[in-house]
C-alpha cells in the first residue's frame, strides 16, 4: 500500500519511512500537506513543535480536513496526533479538527514524558499487534471531547491521558510505533492491514 508521509521539516522521520516499509508499507515523504491527498493513507510523523506544523499544513487544511472527515485513512503519531484535535496549548494554529477536542501541557512532576510506558486498551490493532507497551516522547497530551474517541491509555507520574485515539478511518497514537521494537512494527503492520481491507 502506498503511504504519504508528510515532512514537518524537523526532525528526522527516516526511522518512520523504515518501519512502514518494514510493515508491508510503501512510504513516500511528501513536502506539501497536498500532494498527499492522492495516497491511499495519510501519516503525519511524530516530531516537531505544534505551530510550525499547524503552518505547514494551513494552505491544504480544509481539503486534508475534509478527506479524513470522509472516512479516508489516516495515522497521526504524537505531534500527528495531536494535529487531529483542533487547537494546542503549545502555542498559536488550528490543528486538522477531526476529533474535537483540545491539546494540553502534560501536568506531570517529570516533563517531558520520555521512554517506555504501558499501553492499556483493548482495540483490535493493539489485540492483533501485541503491543502492550511503547516508547513515548512528548510533552503535550490530547484531550478528545468525545471519550470514546479515547481506544487506550498510559500513565505517567500519576497522570493518565490518551495513548490511542480512533475515528472514522483515522488512528492517533501518543508513542512512536517506529521507535517500539518488534511490537511497534506489528502495530503498523495492522494498520496497514485494516486499511488495506
Amino acid at each position: 500500500m502506498r503511504v504519504s508521509v508528510l515532512d514537518t521539516r524537523v526532525g528526522n522521520v527516516h526511522s518512520l519511512l523504515k518501519a512502514l516499509a518494514a510493515a508491508g508499507g510503501e512510504p513516500r515523504l511528501e513536502s506539501r500537506p497536498e500532494a498527499c491527498l492522492a495516497a491511499p493513507m495519510l501519516v503525519l510523523p511524530g516530531v516537531g513543535a505544534y505551530p510550525a506544523a499547524s503552518t505547514l499544513l494551513a494552505e491544504a487544511r480544509e481539503a486534508v480536513r475534509e478527506r479524513l472527515l470522509g472516512g479516508a485513512p489516516g495515522l497521526g503519531i504524537c505531534l500527528g496526533m495531536q494535529l487531529l484535535l483542533d487547537e494546542s496549548e503549545e502555542g498559536p494554529g488550528a490543528g486538522l479538527g477531526v476529533i474535537p477536542g483540545r491539546v494540553v501541557r502534560l501536568e506531570a512532576p517529570r516533563v517531558p514524558h520520555m521512554g517506555w510506558n504501558r499501553v492499556e486498551g483493548e482495540d483490535p490493532l493493539l489485540t492483533r499487534s501485541g503491543l502492550r507497551t511503547a516508547y513515548y516522547a512528548h510533552s503535550f497530551v490530547c484531550r478528545p471531547v468525545d471519550a470514546d474517541a479515547v481506544r487506550a491509555t498510559t500513565e505517567h507520574a500519576g497522570v493518565r491521558f490518551p495513548a490511542m485515539i480512533r475515528s472514522r478511518g483515522m488512528v492517533g497514537v501518543q508513542f512512536h510505533p517506529e521507535k517500539s521494537g518488534a511490537p511497534g512494527l506489528a502495530f503498523l503492520a495492522a494498520v496497514l492491514e485494516e486499511v488495506g481491507r
